[in-house]
This record gives C-alpha cells, structure tokens and sequence, in this order.
C-alpha cells in the first residue's frame, strides 16, 4: 500500500499582487511529494476555505505580503472549522510582526515563516503537523 501523499493549498489572500515566494514554497513541497494545489493571487477566505473543502486538503498555507494577516487568516480558520475541517493545518509565510506571532500560534496557526526562510523547514515542518 503506498503512503497517503500530503494534500496542500497554497493560497494568496487579500490584495496583495507578489505571488513568487508562494511559488517557491509550493515547488518545494511539490518537490518533496507533496501534492500541491495553487490558487492564484487575490482569494478570498471564502473562495480559500471552498477551495480547501473541494480539494479535501490537509494543510492550507497563506501567503501575506500585504499586513492583513491578522484579519484574513481568523477568517480563513473560521471557515474551515465551519466547514468541519478543524484537522487542516493552516501555515503563513510573509511578513508577520513578532508581535503578532503569539496571537496567530493561539488561534491555531501551526507555523509562521518570514522572507528568507529555508524551504527545507517549511516542508519538515509541514510534514510534521500532518503526521500529528
């Protein structure tokens, strides 16, 4: 029997138009063997949370350039909760605050990654949320 591969959802919420860190963190984890599902840029937590549902996913990755991460991401957790998807694990990569780190870990977030972050933690890491 061959292993379950990880599902991922990388998506781009809000405004914010820089989708190339997005890009190298889903090669990465498409590279690790990962099955690896990209929405484009400017989702909505809406569009983010059915997609999440649709594609039946086990980790949801955001990618925030643009500040609003501590609107769109409690958004985006709300909806999957709704949709009965609490075992998601959801990630963020961008430019996170340290003082904001504290408060999205208390609302789930399983990891936080800034610019320059290795691709190699990224997929560890993401390899050990899914595995529990």
């Amino acid at each position: 029997m061959t292993e379950k591969k990880i599902r991922v959802l990388v998506a781009k919420p809000g405004l914010d138009g820089h989708d190339r860190g997005a890009k190298v963190v889903a090669r990465a984890l498409r590279d690790a063997g990962m099955e690896v599902i990209y929405t484009g840029l400017r989702q909505t937590p809406e569009m983010i949370a059915e997609a999440a549902l649709q594609e039946d996913v086990d980790v949801v990755g955001l990618s925030i350039l643009s500040g609003a991460h501590m609107a769109l991401t409690p958004r985006v957790m709300e909806l999957l909760k709704a949709n009965g998807q609490t075992h998601v694990k959801v990630f963020i990569g961008g430019i996170i605050p340290d003082e904001d780190m504290h408060s999205l870990k208390e609302m789930g977030v399983a990891g936080i990654f800034g610019p320059g972050a290795s691709t190699d933690d990224i997929v560890r890491d993401v390899q050990m949320a899914v595995a529990g």
